[in-house]
C-alpha cells in the first residue's frame, strides 16, 4: 500500500491488529469488506474464483431499500402453500428432488415462520438498515465512481387493493419493529399517472419514500477498481478450495494447490459460504435462492423502481434499458438457468406493463442469493481465531454489503464484535 495512501488514510487500527488481510469472494460484500479494510489501514488480497460481481450481484434488481430490508422467512410463506411452491411458474419454486441439505433448511425456514421470529429478526435488522445508506455515502466520499440514484418515485403496484393490503401491514410492521420508512398507498389512476408504463390493470399502488438503487455491474465495477487503486490485489480465476489456519496467520489454498499466507481471512462467497466456513463452528445451512433477472427497452423510461408484489417481481431502470428481475427458486447454485422461470416473469407483468418490450430480453440470467433458515445473515468471527465470514444476506446482500463490510472491518482489525453483528454471529 502506498504511503500516499496511508496519508490521505491514516491506519484506526489497534496494536498488534492484522496487517494483510485476505477476502475471499469478491461480490460487494467481500469488495466492500476489502475497501474498509482498507480505509482502516490494511493492506488487502481478494481471490474470486471469476471476476469481480459475476455471482448474485451482477443480475440483483439493485435496490437500495432499508425501508423493505426484512427477514425472509414470516407467516405467510407457512399460508403459500406446497402445492404452490411446487409450481414451476409459482414465484416461490422448489423443484421436487431428493436432497436432504435442502430439507434441513426448508424445516427450519418454516420453523421460523412465525410472528415472534419475524419481529425478533426485524429488530436485529434495524441497526444495520439505520446505516445502509449512509455506508453507501462514504464509499462516494472516499472515490467509489459509481453512483447512487434516489428514487424520486418508488412504486409498489397490485391488481387490486385487497393485494395491496398485505404490503401495508408488513410495512406498518416494519414501522412497529423501529425502522424508518415512509409510504403513502395511493389510487390506480394516480399510480399511472406518475408512471405511465403501468397498464389500467394495476388497479392500486403504495408509494415508498427515501430509497434509493443502482446499477450493479457498474457498481461493483467501481469498488473493485477503487478496491486496486489503493493498493490491493484482486486475484481473479482462482477457485479457493480450503482455508488453513496456521500459527500467526492463515494460508488460503487455491484449486492447483498454491498456498498463499495472510494475517486474517475473510470468507465472503455467497451461497457458496458454507464450502469453506462450515468446519470452522458455522453451523446454520446456507441454500442458494436463485433469482432470475433480464433487461427489455422501454418507450419511456419509469422515473424509478417499480415493484409488483404479488407476482415477486422487481423492474429498475439500468442505463437505456430497464431491468426485469424476480423469482425465488430453491435449486444448486450450479444448475442451469431454467427457461419456463424467465417465460413466469415475463407472464406475470406482461399485463401490468404498456411500452415494455418483453420480447426483446438481453443478458438473460441467474444468480444464487444464500439464504440462511432464519432470515439474518452470518456476519462475524468464526471459531477459529483467524477466520472471519460475511455473507447469508439473502436479497440483500447489495443494500447491506457496504455496511457488513464496515462493521467487519471493525471486528477484523479492533478485535471487537460490534453491537449490531451480535445477532448475526456465525457460531448461532
Amino acid at each position: 500500500m502506498s504511503s500516499e495512501h496511508e496519508q490521505r488514510h491514516p491506519s484506526t487500527r489497534v496494536v498488534g491488529s492484522p496487517h494483510h488481510v485476505a477476502v475471499v469472494g469478491a461480490g460487494m460484500v467481500g469488495l466492500s469488506t476489502a475497501w474498509f479494510l482498507q480505509e482502516a489501514g490494511a493492506q488487502v488480497t481478494v481471490y474470486e474464483r471469476d471476476q469481480p460481481g459475476a455471482g448474485a450481484s451482477w443480475g440483483n434488481a439493485g435496490w437500495l431499500t432499508p425501508g423493505l430490508t426484512a427477514p425472509l422467512p414470516e407467516p405467510a410463506v407457512l399460508r403459500y402453500g406446497l402445492r404452490a411452491v411446487l409450481s414451476s411458474r409459482s414465484p416461490v419454486y422448489l423443484p421436487p428432488r431428493a436432497d436432504r441439505d435442502l430439507l434441513r433448511f426448508l424445516v427450519s425456514f418454516v420453523t421460523h415462520s412465525t410472528a415472534r421470529r419475524w419481529r425478533r429478526g426485524m429488530a436485529a435488522y434495524v441497526p444495520l438498515n439505520e446505516r445502509a445508506l449512509e455506508a453507501f455515502d462514504v464509499l462516494a466520499a472516499g472515490g467509489v465512481a459509481a453512483q447512487t440514484y434516489r428514487a424520486s418515485s418508488f412504486l409498489a403496484c397490485f391488481a387490486g387493493e385487497r393485494d395491496a393490503r398485505g404490503l401495508l401491514t408488513e410495512l406498518e410492521r416494519i414501522r412497529a419493529a423501529g425502522q424508518e420508512v415512509s409510504f403513502h398507498p395511493v389510487t390506480g389512476w394516480r399510480a399511472r399517472a406518475l408512471e405511465p408504463a403501468l397498464t389500467d390493470r394495476v388497479t392500486a399502488a403504495i408509494q415508498i419514500y427515501g430509497q434509493r438503487y443502482l446499477h450493479p455491474p457498474d457498481f461493483v465495477r467501481s469498488l473493485a477498481e477503487a478496491v486496486r487503486a489503493r493498493g490491493g490485489e484482486i486475484v481473479e480465476g482462482v477457485d479457493v478450495v480450503d482455508v488453513l489456519p496456521r500459527p500467526g496467520g492463515v494460508a488460503v489454498v487455491g484449486g492447483t494447490g498454491e498456498r498463499r499466507q495472510h494475517d486474517v481471512v475473510v470468507i465472503a462467497t455467497g451461497a457458496l459460504l458454507g464450502e469453506l466456513a462450515a468446519r470452522f463452528g458455522m453451523r446454520q445451512p446456507v441454500q442458494a435462492g436463485r433469482g432470475y433477472s433480464f433487461s427489455v427497452p422501454v418507450r419511456q423510461m419509469p422515473r424509478g423502481p417499480l415493484y409488483f408484489p404479488t407476482q415477486r417481481v422487481a423492474c429498475t431502470p439500468l442505463g437505456d434499458r430497464l431491468r426485469v428481475a424476480g423469482m425465488m427458486e430453491f435449486r444448486r447454485p450450479g444448475d442451469p438457468l431454467d427457461g419456463r422461470r424467465i417465460r413466469a416473469i415475463v407472464d406475470a407483468v406482461r399485463p401490468l406493463l404498456t411500452g415494455v418490450d418483453l420480447d426483446d430480453r438481453r443478458d438473460e440470467w441467474v444468480g444464487s442469493r444464500p439464504c440462511t433458515p432464519d432470515g439474518l445473515p452470518l456476519v462475524g468471527a468464526t471459531a477459529a481465531p483467524r477466520v472471519f465470514v460475511a455473507g447469508g444476506h439473502g436479497m440483500w446482500g447489495v443494500a447491506l454489503g457496504p455496511v457488513t463490510g464496515q462493521l467487519v472491518a471493525q471486528a477484523v482489525l479492533k478485535g471487537e464484535v460490534p453491537p449490531e453483528l451480535a445477532p448475526f454471529d456465525p457460531l448461532r
